[in-house]
Order: structure tokens, then C-alpha cells, then sequence
């Protein structure tokens, strides 16, 4: 099988998969880091067969969907065993889908330029207007209130306090989504991030007049 029949598999097996998560973690939001993925891959002469297929795979991985994260990493391994892909391809990308996560910000910086390049293309739909919508969808289906001025944001977390603790959607702008301009890997990421970055602030400080009456 072909690198261009493996991935057209890919797509069909994670669409199948996805399509009807109502996380915010749905196959639109995969199909988005893809082909953000392979727009900064052309920027940074990377390795396309890697960033994409990373970027089909990364969220059969994540364990928000998955009961523990090894067995989301069990099912991309067993799938691209079924597609024989390559060993040193299937490495790097299960390592990449392993410790691309934010995870609470504690995470060590990327190995390789294409993992780099799909956490920047995952990162990206974190922010601006797609990254709003995102975070109350996901805050919905997680039992979060939208917002609460008595639950402080955590600036500093666990994994598990992370993904466990108590807080709300807009917290989660503080928690994590207004800290990802500054840790984006490429230039053309950091780019993109700062337009982003702006509307999520704007975007705040309508919202803060707004609970306030004003």
C-alpha cells in the first residue's frame, strides 16, 4: 500500500471514529489540524507522510477519549500495523501522538521538526474564534459551568489536576489557551498565533463587561 492510500485509509478510519465526538475533539477538528499541518510542513521542508498521518492520528490517542492514554496508543499502533506502515514512520509518529498533549504545560519540548509542527497545527485550533467555540463545547460535555468569579484559575497543575480539577470555561482561557502564543515551535505558528491571541483577549474583555453588567 502506498503512502497516499495509506493516508486516504487513515482518514476514513478516523472520520468513522470521530465523527460523532461531541467534545470539541470531532473529526472537524481533525481535518483543521491536517491541513494546518501540512500548510506549515510545505513552510518548514518537513517530512509530509509524518506530520500528516501524526495529524489524522493524534486524537485516537488522547485520553480525554480514551479510558487510560495507552490504550488510545494501543489502537493507532494496531492500525498502522494493519496498514504495514514502515518501522521507523509508525516510531515517529507514535511518538509524536505520545507527547504532543499540553497535559498542564509540564510538558518537555518536542524531539523532532514534524512533532513540532503537528502540537503548533493542534495548538492553533486551541485559539481565535474556532478555540472559543471549542472550549464550551468541551466544557459542556465535561459538567463545567461557563463561569464562576469565586473559582480561581490554577496557573500551576498536575496532569491530573489538569484534566480533574474543578474550573470553568473561562478559566480555561487562563489555564492554557492564552499561554499557547508563547510556546508555539515555528515561526509561521507564532505567526498565526498572535492574530488568534488578540481575538481571545478582546474576546475576554467583552465578556468581563458583559458579567458585569456593563
Amino acid at each position: 500500500m502506498n503512502k497516499a492510500e495509506i493516508i486516504f485509509q487513515t482518514e476514513q478510519f478516523v472520520q468513522q471514529e470521530l465523527k460523532e465526538e461531541p467534545s470539541g475533539h470531532d473529526w472537524w477538528h481533525i481535518y483543521r489540524v491536517t491541513k494546518m499541518a501540512k500548510k506549515i510542513a510545505k513552510q518548514e521542508n518537513a517530512n509530509m507522510f509524518i506530520c500528516e498521518m501524526a495529524a489524522l492520528l493524534h486524537d485516537i490517542a488522547d485520553e480525554k477519549l480514551n479510558v487510560i492514554e495507552a490504550t488510545g496508543i494501543a489502537k493507532v499502533r494496531n492500525w498502522l500495523l494493519e496498514l504495514k506502515v514502515d518501522e521507523v514512520s509508525k516510531t515517529k509518529i507514535i511518538e509524536i501522538i505520545s507527547t504532543m498533549s499540553f497535559k498542564g504545560g509540564g510538558q518537555p519540548p518536542m524531539k523532532t521538526l514534524e512533532g513540532q509542527i503537528v502540537q503548533d497545527a493542534d495548538r492553533l485550533d486551541a485559539m481565535g474564534a474556532i478555540g472559543i467555540a471549542r472550549t464550551f463545547v468541551y466544557s459542556g460535555s465535561k459538567g463545567q459551568i461557563i463561569y464562576d468569579p469565586t473559582i480561581k484559575s490554577r496557573e500551576y497543575m498536575t496532569k491530573e489536576e489538569y484534566r480533574d480539577g474543578m474550573t470553568t470555561a473561562i478559566n480555561h482561557f487562563y489555564e492554557k489557551l492564552l499561554k499557547l502564543k508563547g510556546i508555539m515551535n515555528t515561526n509561521y505558528a507564532k505567526k498565526l498565533a498572535e492574530r488568534k491571541h488578540l481575538f481571545m483577549e478582546d474576546y475576554l474583555e467583552t465578556f468581563l463587561s458583559e458579567w458585569d453588567g456593563e
